[in-house]
């Protein structure tokens, strides 16, 4: 959600209309003067107001300096032309409350002592109580909702980084655990290894039974090793779901495509939150690479039964050979999400093959089905179904692995 910029306080300068049409009506005396200073007036609040908007004159003096002539410029027009000109007191509370250096008890301060003299000039000029208090009490209330609104966005806006630099700080935690994990079981393993090999180099000339049970301990280490890897790395590797519905509407974010994400029904076994969020990743990469799209929808409705999954944007569709077909013929934009792809060159993907065909592959396995292609005339469209029930997810943990 966007909070106020800088032209959602424009359209309150029509509050002015009525001291404009009594000049070009002739109802006001001196209309030259009372031309130029409301020109002078409007001139000054937009200063303000863009200037409380701006990064580099936001935190200076100038918002300060251009409030101060606005404040003597309103209080001129207020008691030299007096009747509708008094509007304009709620308009100097407005852009008041854009000033981020009155924050806080200054700008209560401030407010009491403009909408004060507001209200009491109101009364000596007009000599009505209620449109004194009327007066007083618009001039109080526009600059304080305009600053307490202000002030809300910004400490939504603060939360927002903070939540983002504790995900960032998170993950780099995790990388570090991971690391420290890797290196001492593989540090370990190596050195068994090590130790083993020298021994069947000294064996092997004068004992070769010897030698060959060092050399059988050896690959029993390597496969032991194996595995104790491969139980790391998939540990590191799998997230919750809703860790990558996180990371992808961020990818999304980043990317300037405005993410949709729409969640519905129970929870879903961890078997099934694996398969789906390789299909979020894959899916989410790429809209991001390849698609040139604006919008990215990704909707997944689960029941007792089934899950289904559907990531639609409205980029360009598939390049190149990408067709649709119904077990998720990739083309150019089935590459893998997976930085281990063997299309990129890095080693091994996912079991199962890379990008939505390597997907198709590890979901049909688990009784699921991928199906990509074009949505309607514009757009890329991926959808995964998988059943949800315990007897169905019996093999698909083994293809989360």
């Amino acid at each position: 959600m966007k909070g106020p910029n800088r032209y959602t306080f424009l359209p309150w300068l029509l509050m002015g209309l009525g001291a404009f049409s009594n000049i070009i009506h002739g109802r006001t005396d001196h209309p030259v003067l009372a031309g130029a200073g409301l020109l002078a007036f409007n001139s000054l609040y937009v200063s303000v107001v863009f200037a409380s908007f701006n990064p580099r004159r936001r935190d200076t003096r100038y918002p300060l300096y251009a409030l101060g002539a606005l404040t003597a410029v309103t209080f001129a027009i207020a008691l030299g032309f007096r009747g509708d000109w008094f509007l304009f007191f709620p308009l100097l509370s407005l852009a008041s409350g854009t000033v981020r250096a009155l924050r806080g008890r200054p700008l209560g301060v401030w407010l009491i002592a403009i909408s004060g003299a507001a209200g009491f000039l109101s009364g000596q000029v007009d000599h009505s109580v209620s449109g004194s208090v009327g007066i007083g009490y618009a001039t109080f209330l526009s600059g304080m909702v305009t600053a307490t609104v202000l002030s809300l966005f910004d400490t939504i806006q603060e939360l927002r980084t903070t939540r983002q630099e504790l995900a960032r700080s998170a993950v780099e935690r995790e990388r570090l655990r991971f690391s420290r994990d890797l290196h001492d079981l593989l540090g370990h393993t190596l050195s068994v290894v090590v130790v083993k090999a020298e021994a069947v180099r000294r064996l092997a000339p004068r004992n070769l039974d010897a030698a060959l049970a060092q050399a059988a301990d050896i690959e029993a280490v390597g496969r032991q090793a194996l595995t104790e890897i491969r139980e790391a790395v998939t540990g590191y590797r799998e997230g919750s779901l809703s860790t990558e519905l996180d990371r992808a509407r961020s990818a999304l974010e980043a990317a300037g495509v405005d993410p949709v994400v729409r969640v519905s029904g129970p929870p879903l076994p961890a078997q099934a939150e694996a398969l789906l969020g390789w299909v979020v990743r894959e899916g989410v990469t790429n809209t991001v690479r390849h698609s040139g799209a604006t919008r990215c929808e990704i909707a997944l409705h689960a029941d007792d039964d089934r899950a289904r999954l559907t990531i639609t944007d409205d980029g360009r569709g598939p390049v190149g050979s990408g067709s649709g077909a119904p077990d998720g013929a990739a083309g150019t934009r089935g590459r893998s999400a997976d930085p281990a792809d063997p299309a990129d060159g890095n080693g091994p993907g996912p079991v199962g093959g890379t990008g939505l065909k390597g997907l198709a592959e590890r979901l049909a396995a688990a009784g699921g089905t991928l199906r990509s292609g074009p949505d309607g005339r514009r757009g890329f469209r991926v959808t995964a179904e998988l059943p949800v029930g315990a007897g169905d997810m019996a093999d698909a943990e083994e293809l989360t692995r």
